[in-house]
């Protein structure tokens, strides 16, 4: 057999596969959804656990009568003075609610910052936060302690789910910055000593208040 004729040989061949369909050898493991099956427990539950795992702090409200009861006591066990928040929703609710703490203007200067969230992944306990909030880019970052006001209907299972939701929410003109914030900042580059709080705050309170 010459060179050409066993060329011509594997072109066939190649073109007698592409016209018939293979079977995908294992099928379950193609396409769109999550490897991770539900959690059978309640959403809250598995959000809390997972979040204090990672050293966040979890807080569940009943109300938001509850839910300022919980920050007043939280600010004078700590002693915190300059409170920051940029989100008017937020302030408008605690002052409804008999709070209105928020004594500092500069976020560089506060002991802690506010925000709300975009929602709220259980399975791993991520808070999902984006610069389309009023908080912006840098309110949950820059602030040496993040506490996040969210809602129990913002709960979703896995991150596939939080970005489904985002883009039903915003479209065609998703947030230029989309972050998925897993506790407090931590990092172990160095000697693989776990270090918290160095490119981001030290604590982050969530305050999980129901509307169910």
């Amino acid at each position: 057999m010459n060179v050409s004729s066993a060329k011509e040989n594997i072109l066939k061949k190649i073109r007698k596969a592409l016209s018939e369909s293979t079977p995908i050898p294992f099928p379950h493991s193609e396409g769109s959804h999550s490897v991770f099956q539900p959690s059978t427990q309640d959403l809250g539950i598995e959000f809390a656990e997972q979040f204090t795992k990672l050293q966040g702090k979890f807080v569940f409200c009943a109300d938001h009568n509850e839910l300022v009861i919980q920050l007043k006591t939280l600010i004078a066990s700590q002693g915190w003075k300059k409170l920051f928040c940029r989100e008017d929703k937020i302030r408008e609710v605690l002052k409804a609610n008999g709070f209105d703490g928020f004594s500092s203007s500069d976020l560089g200067d506060c002991d802690a910052a506010v925000t709300g969230c975009e929602g709220l992944v259980a399975r791993t306990g991520s808070i999902i936060l984006s610069s389309a909030s009023p908080s912006g880019r840098t309110t949950s970052v820059y602030a040496p302690v993040h506490i996040c006001v969210a809602y129990s209907d913002q709960l979703l299972y896995d991150v596939r789910d939080g970005l489904v939701a985002l883009k039903e929410r915003y479209q065609q003109q998703l947030p230029s910055l989309i972050s998925f914030a897993t506790g407090p900042s931590r990092t172990a580059d160095i000697e693989k000593t776990l270090v918290v709080g160095v490119h981001g705050p030290k604590q982050v309170y969530l305050f999980l208040v129901d509307r169910s």
